[in-house]
């Protein structure tokens, strides 16, 4: 005797699990080593590591300072709104070398520099003023996420001083540390 087959039997029922994928992307900044701009290079040599050297600090005649600029730039890129921190450990170009051990009336020991940086949509100016040796910084806020060039300008102008326009300059090597920092705001 056959017995009918249902339908019932026939049906399998359906089952399914979900499963959740996660990953986390960490806020990371990172700045590769700097590069000269084609073009962009005055009175430097270039770059010898992380070095800047100025090709002629004074002019030979006057002694004053003679003019001097670059344009430094750094692939960079940064995943979250950060800041732009930019340093000057001694504000200005000071005497590294101890050879200067007095001042002396009307000749500069100390030269002021300017700069600039250009980040994504943000920008800043900076001026170490050489007045006093300490560490000064400039910081720029970026409101999103960047990835291209990081830019910065550095300019030492005919004659600058920290006692008048265009004094002599004292003898010695002369420098200052810029640091660049990309951090949370």
């Amino acid at each position: 005797m056959l017995l009918p087959v249902t339908a019932e039997a026939q049906l399998a029922a359906t089952v399914d699990r979900a499963f959740p994928v996660n990953g986390n992307a960490p806020q990371v900044c990172s700045i590769q080593p700097a590069k000269l701009q084609a073009g962009e290079l005055v009175n430097f040599r270039g770059l010898d590591g992380d070095t800047l050297q100025i090709e002629e600090l004074t002019d030979q005649r006057t002694l004053a300072a003679r003019p001097a600029s670059v344009t430094v730039s750094f692939d960079a890129v940064c995943n979250f709104p950060h800041r732009v921190r930019i340093e000057s450990q001694n504000n200005g170009l000071w005497p590294t070398d101890g050879s200067m051990s007095t001042q002396a009336q009307g000749f500069a020991y100390a030269l002021p520099y300017r700069t600039r940086i250009d980040w994504g949509s943000a920008s800043g100016n900076f001026l170490a003023d050489a007045k006093v040796r300490r560490l000064v910084e400039e910081r720029v806020n970026v409101n999103a996420a960047t990835a291209g060039v990081l830019s910065l300008r550095i300019e030492i102008d005919a004659g600058a001083s920290n006692v008048q326009t265009n004094a002599p300059v004292l003898a010695g090597v002369y420098g200052d540390t810029l640091r660049i920092f990309m951090e949370p705001r």
